[in-house]
């Protein structure tokens, strides 16, 4: 929302920072931003651009990429920097994040001091995209139930041929840009956008698979790490299939979180303790596993779309209420509200799709995660069984990266950032997707990361109602004030 108050006069825009950037690099990063009104935005407060980007950092002569930028001018008219946001995702788009959400990314006193900037990385939304399936297709390849039993052998084929579809439909309507579409290249348009902005550090805002970004720029420019706050982290040490196994975990934790608030009320479609909870919900999964509900659009709700409502519910506890009304309607044979849960996590409005945020978070997580053996795949199958016993069937199956069209090019290692100045590690204590754990690893890891925990539920803590969160990373941005590490926020 714009604040009532006249709009703040944009600032000249600065010119280019060039300093430590190769001959080769430089028509990059001596590009001027032509800023235009953003379609859809308020003028005056936001302006949009494009920046062109190399196809490939290590080969810049090889082609070029678009990567869509918006700019929310500093409420103060003055601003002290440009804040660069990442939502997550991958794949989700930071410029819609910004042209219809700016006061959910960035709270009062950032819009006040800094000149908030989203951009859709490479392979996302308004930049060079990933594209794979039209609309018919996408409802298939996400909601169709399997012909097959699950777990059988031929259930596997089924998923194996739906998923190999997939990638050669991404292969052949991407335009050659998928060995490219990693974090590794992202991280180094993020430092041309500082560049371009006029930026000599980045300061940047990064909330769960933005935190890996982020982190992976600290990796490779220390030296120009300004204040970077990273909230709901990823491990990035920690392999695609440890990932995997841990959020499941995590959402199993949260679901019983769930199911504790949900017996306390008056509304609760679930009886007696929170287990017998819990396994009253794996009945109705295995029954509609079994028998699938038909919505009132025809679509059938099997079992992995009802756990992907159920997912989608769990990342913020305000989703908690529609979550006891899905559930509860779906036991009553009603599928539909959990098939409009499913579809918010899928990007799915009207029968169709509002961005390609399922397309690009394959495309990224299969080229920077090398893929798992059969005794990793059957370790991780064991102990999800014994930690998430709910959410577990419904969990594995074949790894659509396996048959994607390139190897993965990602490592997964530690990284330390020597030499960068302060970041902040933002975790919260029972964050689903993000678990707690990667954030207190990630600090640890960082030569210079501080931790701050928030005790709560749901995935992030920036801007989530907690003052002492809100102080600790507000005061870092704005002030440069580093918070004490370790600060524990409840």
């Amino acid at each position: 929302m714009i604040p009532d108050q006249a709009e703040p006069a944009p600032g000249p825009s600065r010119p280019p920072v060039t300093d430590g950037v190769s001959a080769e690099l430089l028509p990059f990063y001596e590009q001027t931003i032509e800023w235009q009104p953003c379609e859809g935005a308020d003028e005056g407060y936001y302006d949009c651009a494009t920046v062109t980007a190399p196809l490939d950092w290590e080969n810049p002569g090889a082609g070029e990429i678009d990567l869509a930028v918006i700019r929310r001018h500093a409420d103060s008219g003055e601003p002290i920097a440009s804040l660069l946001t990442n939502p997550g995702g991958p794949g989700a788009s930071g410029v819609a994040l910004i042209r219809d959400s700016a006061s959910f990314a960035a709270g009062e006193p950032l819009r006040e001091a800094y000149d908030v900037i989203g951009f859709d990385p490479r392979g996302v939304g308004e930049s060079t995209a990933v594209r794979c399936l039209d609309a018919a297709e996408m409802d298939a390849y996400l909601y169709d139930v399997p012909g097959s039993p699950r777990g059988t052998a031929a259930w596997e084929a089924e998923l194996t041929d739906r998923n190999t579809g997939f990638a050669e439909a991404c292969e052949a309507n991407s335009d050659g840009i998928l060995p490219y579409i990693t974090t590794i290249q992202a991280a180094r348009d993020l430092d041309l956008l500082r560049g371009v902005l006029g930026d000599e550090q980045l300061h940047y805002l990064g909330y769960s698979y933005g935190t890996f970004l982020g982190a992976t720029y600290a990796k490779l420019y220390p030296e120009r790490v300004g204040r970077l706050v990273l909230d709901g982290a990823i491990d990035p040490a920690v392999s695609g299939q440890d990932v995997s196994t841990t959020q499941a975990v995590g959402f199993e934790s949260a679901l019983r979180a769930f199911m504790a608030q949900c017996l306390a009320g008056s509304d609760c479609p679930f009886r007696g303790t929170v287990d017998d909870a819990m396994a009253d919900l794996g009945t109705l999964l295995a029954s509609v596993d079994a028998r699938p509900l038909e919505g009132s659009d025809g679509r059938q709700l099997g079992a992995d779309t009802l756990m992907t409502g159920i997912i989608a519910a769990l990342y913020s506890e305000d989703s908690w209420p529609y979550l006891t009304t899905g559930l509860s309607n779906a036991l009553s044979g009603n599928p539909d509200l959990m098939l409009q849960l499913a579809d918010f996590y899928n990007g799915r409005e009207g029968g169709v799709y509002a961005d390609n945020s399922t397309e690009a978070f394959r495309a990224y997580n299969c080229m920077d995660y090398p893929v798992a053996d059969e005794a990793e795949d059957d370790a991780a199958a064991a102990l999800l069984a014994a930690e998430a016993p709910t959410v577990a069937p419904y969990w594995v199956g074949p790894d659509a990266c396996a048959v994607w069209p390139y190897p993965p090019t990602g490592v997964r290692e530690p990284i330390t950032a020597a030499g960068a100045a302060p970041i902040i590690v933002v975790g919260t204590t029972n964050d689903p997707a993000t678990p707690y754990d990667w954030s207190v690893s990630l600090a640890d890891q960082l030569e210079s990361g501080v931790l701050v925990t928030r005790v709560g539920e749901g995935h992030t803590g920036y801007n989530k109602g907690d003052a002492c969160v809100d102080a600790a990373v507000e005061g870092y941005l704005v002030d440069g004030t580093v918070p004490e590490d370790g600060l524990r926020c409840e």
